[in-house]
């Protein structure tokens, strides 16, 4: 069995995790990591983790690089991706984790260093942005450089999309209740993007913009221009909840909706969408590797036409396993 040589740029939370669900996988090798810090510094913050815990593996330093279960892996701290030799390691895909190199000129500098493809943890502005399970089956091989979209958008595209294909939405407003990010400050800041996301993060619940729902138009051009939302950041570590009110075009029970939910679960969407009924709060999903999974008793209809849906998704974990998901997909294509 041959394996995918990954490499991955920025080794902050999502690069982290990006690591620990890649060195799970027997048919993946890490070769090469790039951050600014140092070496010792990486090691301890791959090992002990105060969300997801420790690492399930052993982690030395030798010669400057990791070791990770017995495998070597390069280190280096390069700021300019144009500088890392990609093709000294044999990469086959990087994982820009940095929320840097976000678009296509920025994210072409990994090619320039000798990868052959690029996924890009953060959404883009021009470079075509792709959900497990919703439209990575239009990525062909001349997709070198590709965008996994955003957490929030890996959880409500897979549900928008059951509801869309079904009974058609007519028009949504989506509410993400988001755990604290790292972009956020511990106690009041400055914010140059919005003033009351410099706000401690410890002690209150923050109204912010989010594109995700926007960007839902974006992976199904069906629903461009009839969704839009805004998050509350909570203090919380992690894990996050969708909420998408929409209309319908098509009336269906609520009991319909539902089982056209647990179907695409159990089938099309298994490993990607998930269903519940039981009475989960959002400790039940630390680590999950599903990007949405649809509480059914947190859900309501209020007619046959207007719906709200709850979706959970470790904003995490799920994100990094889809992330990791399309990197095999674009590097077996």
């Amino acid at each position: 069995m041959s394996k995918l040589k990954l490499g991955i740029n920025g080794f902050g939370r999502i690069g982290r995790i990006a690591f620990r669900v890649a060195a799970s996988r027997p048919d993946i090798e890490v070769v090469g990591i790039n951050d600014l810090l140092d070496v010792e510094h990486l090691a301890y913050l791959l090992k002990y983790d105060s969300v997801h815990g420790q690492f399930d593996g052993t982690i030395e330093t030798k010669n400057g690089n990791l070791v990770v279960n017995g495998n070597e892996i390069r280190i280096t701290a390069e700021r300019n991706p144009e500088d890392l030799k990609w093709d000294a390691v044999g990469a086959e895909v990087v994982l820009d984790c940095t929320g840097i190199f976000t678009t296509l000129e920025g994210a072409q500098k990994h090619i320039t260093a000798g990868a052959k493809k690029v996924a890009i943890s953060a959404p883009s502005a021009d470079a075509p942005m792709f959900v497990m399970g919703v439209n990575h089956k239009e990525i062909t091989p001349d997709h070198t450089i590709v965008s996994n979209a955003s957490c929030t958008t890996n959880c409500l595209a897979p549900l928008a999309k059951v509801i869309n294909d079904k009974f058609g939405i007519a028009e949504g407003l989506m509410t993400t209740v988001h755990a604290a990010t790292a972009t956020q400050f511990t106690v009041d800041g400055p914010s140059r993007k919005d003033y009351r996301l410099g706000r401690a993060s410890l002690n209150n619940i923050v109204p912010a913009s989010t594109g995700a729902a926007k960007a839902v138009g974006k992976v199904i051009p069906e629903l461009n221009g009839k969704l839009t939302g805004m998050a509350f950041r909570i203090p919380t570590v992690d894990v996050s909840v969708v909420d998408l009110t929409c209309r319908l075009e098509k009336s269906a029970s609520f009991d319909e909706i539902k089982a056209a939910i647990k179907e695409a679960s159990e089938n099309e969407l298994k490993g990607i969408l998930g269903y519940t009924e039981e009475g989960v709060v959002s400790q039940d999903f630390v680590s999950e590797p599903k990007t949405s999974t649809f509480d059914a008793n947190a859900s309501m209809a209020l007619n046959d036409n207007f719906v709200k849906l709850v979706s959970w998704y470790d904003n995490e974990y799920g994100y990094s396993t889809k992330l990791v998901d399309l990197a095999q997909h674009i590097g077996s294509l």
